[in-house]
This record gives C-alpha cells, sequence and structure tokens, in this order.
C-alpha cells in the first residue's frame, strides 16, 4: 500500500470514521436519571447501527480504498468507489441529525450520539469538500522532505538521484570513443604533445513520429493538476493517476509524450505533459 496515494482530505475522512466508531460504544440515549442507558450497539436500537454508525464508517473505508485501485475510473453500478463512498458519509450525516432531532419522549442524547453527530458531519464535510478544496486534495506526505543543511541530497527531490545520473546538477562526464577504454596502448590521449585532435560532430538522430528518441536523458518532473498514466500497448484505460505536488521519473520520450514511472514501479504514457515542472 502506498501511502503517498493519500491525501490531507483523506486522512480528515479516516479520523472523523475512527472518533464514530468509538461514539458507537458510547451511550446513545439514557433514561432520565442516568439509567439505564443504550449504545449504538444495543438491539433496542439497532436502525441507529446501520444508518449512522455503519454508513459512515463503510463510506470512509470506500473513499481511502478507491484511493489504491489501480484503475480509478472503475465503476460500480454506474458510480466509482469514492462516489458510493461520498454518497453513504452524507447519509450518515443526515440519519444522525434526524435521530438527533426525533429523539424518543422521556429519552436524553448520550454523549455516544453527540459525538457520532459530529463525527459525521465532519466525515461528510471531508467526504464532500476533498475533490473541491485544493488544501485537502494535497498529498499526505511530501514529496519533498526538507533535509537538514548539508546533509546528502539536501535541496533535491525526494527519490532524486545523485549528481552525475543525470539530474540537473549533475557534473559533466567524460564521454570515451564506443570500444576505447582510457588509457589503453596506442590510442592518442587528450592534450598529448605531437598530436592533434580533430574535433568531430555528432548527427543527432531524427526520432519517427512516436518512436523513443535515443537521444532522451531521464528527468524527474511534477505535473500542475492531476492527469493520467496510460499504459504503454495503447490501451485506453488509465493505469495509475499523477498528482501534483510528487515527483516522477520521466524513462522515454514518445513524440510529444512521456514514458513515466511512479514512486511504486509502475510505468506508463502521459499523453498531457503542457505545464509540467522539470526537477
Amino acid at each position: 500500500m502506498n501511502n503517498r496515494s493519500l491525501s490531507r482530505g483523506d486522512a480528515l475522512v479516516g479520523g472523523a470514521a475512527i472518533v464514530l466508531f468509538i461514539a458507537s460504544f458510547l451511550d446513545a440515549w439514557a433514561a432520565e436519571g442516568g439509567t439505564p442507558s443504550w449504545n449504538g450497539w444495543s438491539s433496542d436500537w439497532f436502525p441507529v447501527l446501520p444508518s449512522l454508525f455503519l454508513a459512515g464508517i463503510i463510506g470512509a473505508a470506500l473513499i481511502i480504498s478507491s484511493r489504491f485501485v489501480a484503475q480509478p475510473t472503475k465503476e460500480l453500478a454506474g458510480l466509482r468507489l469514492d462516489q458510493w463512498g461520498i454518497a453513504l458519509t452524507v447519509s450518515s450525516a443526515w440519519a444522525g441529525l434526524w435521530t438527533m432531532i426525533g429523539g424518543p419522549e422521556g429519552l436524553e442524547a448520550g454523549s455516544g450520539l453527540i459525538l457520532g453527530l459530529i463525527a459525521a458531519l465532519v466525515l461528510a464535510g471531508g467526504a464532500v469538500a476533498t475533490p473541491l478544496v485544493p488544501a485537502l486534495k494535497l498529498p499526505l506526505l511530501s514529496a519533498n522532505p526538507s533535509p537538514q543543511p548539508g546533509a546528502p541530497g539536501a535541496g533535491q527531490p525526494y527519490g532524486a538521484p545523485q549528481p552525475g545520473y543525470g539530474y540537473p546538477g549533475g557534473a559533466p562526464q567524460q564521454q570515451q570513443p564506443y570500444g576505447v577504454q582510457p588509457g589503453q596502448p596506442g590510442q592518442p590521449q587528450p592534450g598529448q604533445p605531437g598530436i592533434q585532435h580533430q574535433p568531430t560532430q555528432a548527427v543527432p538522430a531524427t526520432p519517427a513520429p512516436g518512436a523513443a528518441d535515443p537521444n532522451f536523458q531521464p528527468f524527474w518532473f511534477a505535473v500542475p493538476a492531476s492527469r493520467p498514466l496510460y499504459g504503454e500497448d495503447g490501451s485506453p484505460t488509465p493505469v495509475a493517476e499523477l498528482a501534483p505536488g510528487t515527483w516522477y521519473l520521466a524513462v522515454e520520450q514518445r513524440g510529444q509524450a512521456l514514458v513515466a514511472q511512479t514512486q511504486d514501479g509502475r510505468r506508463g504514457v502521459l499523453q498531457d505533459t503542457s505545464g509540467i515542472q522539470r526537477g
């Protein structure tokens, strides 16, 4: 499970679901004087359990589990898993509100019902607002940790290679002709007296449209908005979704598209490369 797929809104939804689960064991109703009392699992008030507590908990589980599905567009009865989860969380808050308003006479709302209603409202609000509020869509764990000054890799994005690997800032490497080892006897060395070296100019190869560029150098990049990553076999179904705020490695270029690799090792074709930020 890759927790970098979770957002801040998902953490809010998960936390509210935990509070809702705890509230189901507290007193939902209490008779005047404090005894007897019933919680959400009591058989006398069983409708409160599925409509308020279980609906919210199951809805949160569907929302969070949808972040780890390889094909986020997969639908169940016409809705995605996260859409089902949002519907259940809103239903939970609605049931909690009417349960609080329409309580039976002679009984007082207990701490479990009050805490459950608050948790259900926060849960429904977080589920609805996460796809809409940019601050809640940010990754839960930053892809750019802040290392201590002077530490190796300080200032570089998460998972970035060290200089010399092709990442920006790497020292240029001296290229040797193919098949010639440095210092091989009989081969002219740079700066050897009495020998003049004629510069050679390499002619870059021009790749065919849609073919891989042989002159391509891998680099790290980030996308400005969520974008799908399609399979390398040309399948129209996305294999992953690139999220803003996370660095990905471009391993190949095919025309205007890039072959990218995610943090968990999945590869696919990024067709929309407009506005990407190179590392």
